[in-house]
C-alpha cells in the first residue's frame, strides 16, 4: 500500500536527509553553502553566523557553521544548570553551554538526525565530556522528563520546524519553573518571494522556513511564556548568486528595492511561576 505522507512529514523527511549529509561534510564545504544545503553562495556563511571563537568551551570541529547567532552568549548560564540544546548539531553550542554550566552542571543536545547525534558523542567522547549527553529525538516532541532544564537555546533550528507552536509548548514543559530560554532563529518582516519561499534548498538553508517576527513572539506568548525580550536583531541580506538561482534580473531589482525582511533573532523568555499555575 502506498503511503501518502503529510506536508509536515515531507518536511521533516527532507530536513533529516539534507541535515544527514551535512554532518559529513566539514565546516569549510557548509560555510559556502545556505546553512550548509547546496553550494549556493560564499558570502552566507559571514552574513548568516557568527563568530564563536572568543567563547569560552568553543571546540571548531564541533562548528558546522550552520548557526545565526549566538544564543549560549545571551543564555544567563549559571554554575551546576541543567541547560537544553534543540537541535544540537555537532554539539558547537553544548561545549559553549558546558564551560558555563561547568562539571556540576549537565547539558542535554537533542537532534532529529541520527548522523548529527553520532559526531556530536563523538566530539564529547573525544574530550572526555561526562556531563554532556546527546538524544536523538524530535523537538516537538523532545525525550526529556517535566521540569528538566534551567535554561533552554537553540540556534537557528525552529525555523526549520513545521509546528513551532508544540515546540514552544514542549519549551515550557521542559523548563523548571522561573527558567528561562535564549533562542537564535530567523524570521519574517515582510513577504518573501514566492520563489524563495518554495525552494527546498532555501528551506533546509534557514530562510524559507521563517514565519513572520509577530508570529513567533505571539507563538511564544501563547506558550505562557513571560518577561519576553528581543536580546539581537540583525538584518540578513541574500547575496546576488543566490538569488539569481530563484529569481529573474527584474525580480531581484524589486526585491532589493523592498526593505529587508529576513532578520535573524535572539528572543529571551522567562517561565514564570505565576504562568505555571494559572495553566
Amino acid at each position: 500500500m502506498e503511503t501518502h505522507l503529510t506536508k509536515e512529514q515531507e518536511i521533516k523527511k527532507m530536513v533529516k536527509q539534507k541535515y544527514s549529509v551535512i554532518a559529513l561534510q566539514n565546516k569549510e564545504t557548509n560555510a559556502s553553502s545556505c546553512c550548509g544545503s547546496g553550494g549556493c553562495s560564499t558570502e552566507v556563511y559571514s552574513i548568516m553566523s557568527e563568530d564563536y571563537d572568543a567563547l569560552n568551551g568553543y571546540n571548531p570541529d564541533a562548528d558546522l557553521g550552520l548557526g545565526c547567532g549566538l544564543p549560549t552568549q545571551f543564555a544567563k548560564i549559571r554554575k551546576g544548570d541543567t541547560v537544553i540544546d534543540l537541535g544540537s548539531g555537532a554539539g558547537n553550542d553544548c561545549f559553549v553551554a558546558r564551560a558555563e554550566t561547568g562539571e556540576t552542571g549537565k547539558v542535554i543536545g537533542i537532534d532529529f538526525t541520527p548522523a548529527m547525534i553520532e559526531k556530536a558523542r563523538a566530539n564529547a567522547e573525544k574530550r572526555g565530556y561526562n556531563n554532556i549527553e546527546f538524544r536523538q529525538g524530535d523537538i516537538e516532541n523532545m525525550p526529556v522528563a517535566d521540569n528538566t532544564a534551567n535554561v533552554v537555546v537553540s540556534n537557528c533550528v525552529l525555523n526549520l520546524v513545521p509546528n513551532k507552536k508544540a515546540v514552544f509548548k514542549e519549551i515550557f514543559r521542559v523548563l523548571k519553573t522561573n527558567g528561562h530560554f535564549s533562542i537564535s532563529d530567523i524570521v519574517l518582516t515582510g513577504n518573501l518571494p514566492e520563489k524563495i519561499q518554495s525552494a527546498a534548498e532555501m528551506y533546509a538553508g534557514c530562510v524559507s522556513g521563517a514565519i513572520s517576527k509577530e508570529e513567533y513572539l505571539n507563538e511564544i506568548k501563547l506558550a505562557n511564556f513571560q518577561n519576553i525580550k528581543i536580546q539581537k536583531d540583525k538584518p540578513i541580506i541574500i547575496p546576488d548568486d543566490i538569488l539569481k538561482t530563484y529569481l529573474t534580473e527584474e525580480e531581484i531589482v524589486i526585491h532589493k528595492k523592498t526593505p529587508t525582511t529576513i532578520r535573524s533573532i535572539t528572543v529571551y523568555a522567562e517561565k514564570a511561576e505565576s504562568a505555571e499555575n494559572c495553566c
